[in-house]
């Protein structure tokens, strides 16, 4: 397994991120979190890991620099935040390991407005994308765009953010499917929730990026 610390350069800036990548990958997923979050998040590490597990590479890197952090407009600019994930995948594509990668974004929060809005750009593939607890009505219009596979995961308890994604739902024009999570709250902090967020991203992504992984995958 390749685990190493990255920086990738987006423009005047450079961000810093954990690339993992283990034997024999399938994909590669890049990881956009939410406000007020990094690339040492708790959840998403715990995400990754489940997916470094079932044989996918996962790319967690921060989407601002420490300076622009301090700036908080800069947290909810989706257009900056777009940007920066659409020159992670241009770096993806330009390295030896993962080249030849296929691509998928998982979105927290406000950074699954990014991821969506990402996906909808016309220079990057992206094979499939999974929200957790998203705020894709942030991507506004670039929704009917999207052309990867999605799901949509919200907790149940999470009722203005539930409506949110249903509304996407049927913005979105490509295959697209919202995954209630009973009992969860917006943080997926109740016990078992977000062993189900994890379990729902991986068989979404090795049935959309593995084509020869069965449907339903389990350990």
């Amino acid at each position: 397994m390749i685990d190493k610390e990255i920086r990738v350069a987006v423009g005047p800036a450079s961000v810093v991120g954990q690339l993992t990548i283990p034997s024999h990958p399938k994909g590669v997923v890049v990881f956009a979190h939410g406000s007020g979050s990094s690339r040492h998040s708790p959840r998403n590490r715990y995400v990754a890991d489940v997916l470094n597990r079932a044989g996918l590479a996962t790319v967690l890197f921060d989407l601002l620099t420490p300076e622009e952090e301090g700036d908080r407009a800069n947290v909810f600019d989706i257009g900056l935040l777009t940007r920066r994930l659409i020159h992670v995948t241009a770096w993806l594509a330009a390295q030896p390991d993962t080249a030849s990668l296929p691509v998928g974004y998982f979105g927290a929060s406000t950074g699954a407005g990014a991821a969506l809005a990402a996906a909808a750009h016309p220079g990057i593939k992206v094979a499939a994308v999974v929200s957790r607890g998203g705020r894709p009505d942030l991507a506004n219009g670039l929704l009917r765009k999207v052309e990867a596979p999605t799901l949509l995961i919200v907790g149940g308890r999470d009722e203005t953010v539930l409506e949110l994604n249903r509304q996407a739902q049927a913005a979105i024009p490509a295959e697209c499917e919202v995954a209630v999570v009973s009992g969860a709250t917006h943080l997926f902090e109740e016990p078992g929730t977000l062993e189900q967020v994890a379990a729902l991203a991986r068989d979404w992504f090795l049935g959309h990026l593995d084509p020869a992984a069965p449907e339903n995958f389990t350990k």
